[in-house]
């Protein structure tokens, strides 16, 4: 984790996993209190394997009192959401142990991103060993409710095993290593992942190209080999590019928005860009979102709307919800207005286990569904744009 600084605050969970998780083939999420030594470089922090306990009340209490229960809803999301797809991310232990979180993903959202059992140091923590265990268990869950897979990452300089940021590689061994991990990933889910996102995070916050493990060891072209390996090895999936505080039009997006230009000039398989999307209420709402939407698909490429979430200094005010519901509007009002904005995906849908607390201590409050899976005021508001977009 860098410094935080009020427009590098979009850092997603660190990696968890622990030695005796990676035994019992059994790999947790971000969402757990308790903290141990990292594996790599990589990864900022390890959780326990237990339950992630409920939020303190005070993050997200006032908004019982301003949205109904998600029960009195008529129509969940995915069934008002037109022709996008409604996401959100997911995570184990609590897809196993929460009926009631389980239910309610079920219910509302037609699309699951694996929010960390995807990356790399989740599924070769070893070189040469692999686990899928968790994310298998996820794919299954997906299929068995008739929900689309997100697949998220294939490529990032985070969130990488000891053996890989620790170890000492030829660029052609490297580019071997990447090209490996690509095919054996992608293919293994072939025809069970609707989209990938091959490359995450290949810009720095300045509009430079990121400075990482691979872009040191291969050159810039590891990102047009990347999508070229993920065609490769799945055909059918849609290949995205993806990063954060690129929502509105600004340096960063020109950047990506000149890298994609590029790519699809090279005849790269690339087909959309995804738009992270963690905001802030410290923040003003980023400046220009339907407009800088509208020209990365005339490029010819899809959007969508990967990791939302807003989040707050808690705790929680019926106010701050108010204005947290009006950002999540503003964000689907942004999507559903340009018809090739093809999805959105809230980076997990309830505060009880968001990864936010533990990265960001003081703040949180930042899903649709408080600590106790009752629907908060962003919840209505992202339902009304959904119906409205839909029209």
């Amino acid at each position: 984790m860098r410094p935080r600084h009020p427009r590098s605050l979009s850092r997603r969970p660190v990696g968890l996993i622990l030695a005796a998780a990676l035994a019992t083939g059994t790999l947790w999420s971000c969402g757990s209190p308790s903290a141990t030594p990292s594996l790599s470089t990589s990864v900022a922090a390890s959780a326990t394997p237990s339950p992630t306990p409920a939020r303190p009340s005070a993050e997200t209490s006032p908004s019982a009192e301003m949205a109904p229960s998600a029960s009195s809803q008529v129509s969940p999301l995915r069934d008002i959401a037109g022709n996008r797809l409604i996401g959100t991310a997911a995570e184990l232990p609590q897809l196993d142990t929460d009926p009631a979180y389980a239910a309610i993903l079920a219910r509302e959202f037609d699309s699951v991103t694996p929010e960390n059992s995807m990356k790399w140091v989740s599924v070769e923590p070893a070189q040469g060993q692999t686990n899928f265990s968790a994310a298998d268990k996820i794919v299954a869950f997906a299929q068995a409710h008739g929900q689309k897979v997100r697949g998220h990452t294939l490529v990032w300089h985070k969130q990488l095993p000891a053996w890989l940021t620790d170890g000492t590689f030829t660029p052609t061994q490297l580019g071997d290593i990447l090209k490996n991990h690509i095919t054996l990933e992608a293919g293994r889910y072939a025809g069970k992942v609707y989209a990938w996102d091959v490359v995450n995070e290949v810009i720095a916050d300045d509009g430079t190209p990121q400075v990482d493990l691979w872009s040191k060891g291969l050159g810039p072209g590891y990102i047009a080999d990347a999508f070229r390996w993920a065609r490769a090895a799945d055909p059918a999936a849609k290949l995205y590019i993806n990063d954060f505080d690129i929502e509105g039009i600004n340096p960063k997006s020109d950047a990506v928005y000149n890298l994609v230009k590029s790519l699809r000039a090279q005849g790269v398989p690339i087909d959309g860009v995804g738009i992270q999307a963690h905001l802030l209420l410290q923040n003003p709402f980023p400046v220009g979102m339907a407009d800088n939407i509208k020209r990365f698909t005339d490029l010819g490429v899809e959007v969508a709307i990967t990791e939302l979430d807003v989040r707050m200094p808690v705790p929680a005010t019926a106010a701050k919800l108010a204005l947290q519901a009006d950002y999540y509007r503003q964000v689907v009002a942004a999507c559903t207005a340009a018809p090739k904005c093809v999805g959105i995906t809230v980076w997990g849908y309830t505060d009880k286990y968001s990864w936010v607390p533990y990265s960001f201590p003081g703040e949180g409050a930042a899903a649709l569904f408080d600590q106790n899976l009752a629907p908060k005021p962003a919840y209505n508001a992202v339902l009304a744009a959904l119906t409205a977009g839909a029209h």
